[in-house]
């Protein structure tokens, strides 16, 4: 899983750009409701690790990524990288995204909007995703 994100031992795994944008993207979902919960922060560490970073450097990446994500507008600068991955990596992204929005167990408009505009720009099926959000929904409940 996430093989892609995966480094050479000589390569440093903070900078890989998927990496980040992977986490802009994840914390860009925990700030649309205005409220970044340390919950939400727990959610995209785990989602990091999964990825293959590594323990200790987990708060580079999300300060990294905070940074990066505070200063765009728009989140076609994160999904670029993203988008070329494989479907079932995007899966688990999409999954860890909803647990993040599902994290406070209500999912806002702006919330479900930016889960639609991401499932069109990732080129992931609208069913696809609904059916990922069914399943953390019910996890949740």
């Amino acid at each position: 899983m996430f093989n892609i994100f995966k480094k050479e031992e000589t390569e440093k795994k903070d900078n890989h750009p998927s990496i980040i944008a992977v986490t802009c993207l994840l914390i860009h979902s925990a700030k649309i409701d205005e409220n970044y919960t340390d919950k939400e922060k727990k959610i995209i560490k785990e989602a990091i690790i999964e990825m293959g970073a590594g323990t200790e450097e987990i708060d580079k990446i999300i300060q990294d990524a905070e940074e990066k994500e505070k200063d765009s507008n728009q989140i076609l600068d994160f999904t670029r990288e993203v988008k070329n991955i494989s479907e079932e990596d995007k899966k688990i992204i999409i999954e860890a995204l909803w647990d993040i929005i599902y994290s406070d167990e209500d999912a806002d408009m702006y919330e479900t909007n930016l889960m639609r505009r991401l499932s069109g720009l990732l080129y992931l099926d609208a069913k696809v995703v609904g059916n990922i959000k069914e399943k953390v929904r019910q996890k949740k409940i």
